[in-house]
């Protein structure tokens, strides 16, 4: 796969590896340690019959353990898998300290081949969703459908209210955000996240935010924590400004397979208004929005992120059973609104 970043300083290793991730019901875990390459994956389901396999790739400053509500309302569709990317959940950072879009999409092809599991129904969110672009324009022998939620498609200028997450990427701030919230607790820290990430965050329930303060409280004491995140966040920004055939919005363009797109009226990060081109960009696209929900919509509404993946599937089994593809489909595809 190629890349145009700069190669960067590895980050100090980690001498102890993070503690097990939290597992839902009917959930297992387990480490695919690769050349260079720890990753930790969550797993639901097994590949088999009635099932297709599914990989799950999280966001900036999250987690597999984001996937879970999903995987659990697709359980009867899927046998997921749900990774954490280098340096962030419980993956110790990778020796080459590169978090880049490309560094962490090459990180997920390189567990598709481990894992033998391909093509898959490849999902991506925010950050997580330019991986699953560039894996997939790359890649297409990998993933039979692709699912992006609020992916992190180049917007420029950015909605004023996801500039504080990109000024992470600046010299020097990070340090004085560090200086300025030294006295915060882990309560406020994850209420902050929260109203961020959610259209509504009345949606997390008491234990939910009991289980994110504990999670919070855990990553910000790895001593990778600000390094993984400042430099995924230039990773973002990097993206955003090329041009060409690097472009995401160009690699959007190289995806073959059929894609379902989910955008949140209310997503603070990633703006709404932006649905339109992605669904333009994208030559076999439908288009999902949930008019209240926010950045993260597999979390807050996995009920109806699930009805949009299982209407797409159904869909592509019938033009499979009939013998007819999709690649001539409308540039804007289908529409839909969920409530």
């Amino acid at each position: 796969m190629p890349s145009t970043d700069v190669p960067q300083t590895a980050a100090e290793p980690a001498v102890v590896l993070p503690p097990g991730p939290r597992l839902a019901p009917g959930e297992s875990v387990h480490t695919a340690s690769l050349p260079g390459l720890t990753l930790v994956v969550r797993s639901r389901g097994t590949d088999g019959p009635g099932t297709a396999p599914a990989l799950f790739v999280h966001g900036l400053g999250g987690s597999s353990q984001n996937w879970s509500a999903l995987m659990a309302a697709l359980a009867d569709r899927v046998a997921g898998q749900a990774l954490d990317l280098p340096g962030f959940g419980h993956s110790p950072p990778p020796d080459d300290g590169d978090y880049s879009i490309p560094g962490h999409a090459r990180a997920v092809v390189r567990l598709l081949e481990a894992e033998r599991r391909g093509p898959v129904h490849l999902f991506g969110n925010s950050l997580g969703g330019a991986v699953a672009v560039k894996v997939a324009a790359a890649r297409p022998d990998l993933v039979r459908t692709l699912t992006l939620v609020s992916p992190a498609l180049p917007e420029l200028p950015p909605q004023r209210t996801a500039w504080p997450t990109g000024l992470l990427s600046v010299p020097g701030v990070p340090a004085l955000y560090l200086r300025a919230t030294r006295n915060w607790p882990a309560e406020r820290r994850t209420q902050e996240l929260l109203a961020l990430c959610y259209g509504d965050p009345g949606v997390a329930g008491e234990q939910a935010r009991a289980d994110a303060v504990a999670e919070y409280q855990r990553r910000i004491e790895l001593p990778y924590f600000w390094d993984v995140m400042v430099r995924s966040t230039r990773g973002i920004v990097d993206a955003y400004t090329l041009g060409g055939q690097h472009s995401l919005w160009r690699q959007a363009e190289r995806v073959l397979a059929p894609t379902l797109l989910v955008y949140g009226g209310r997503d603070k990060l990633v703006s709404v208004k932006v649905a339109r081109r992605a669904a333009r960009a994208f030559r076999d696209s439908r288009l999902l929005v949930i008019p209240d929900g926010g950045h993260v919509a597999m979390m807050e509404h996995p009920e109806l992120v699930a009805r949009g993946f299982r209407d797409l599937q159904d869909e592509v089994a019938e033009a499979e059973d009939d013998g007819r593809g999709r690649t001539d489909a409308g540039p804007a595809g289908a529409e839909a609104t969920g409530s």
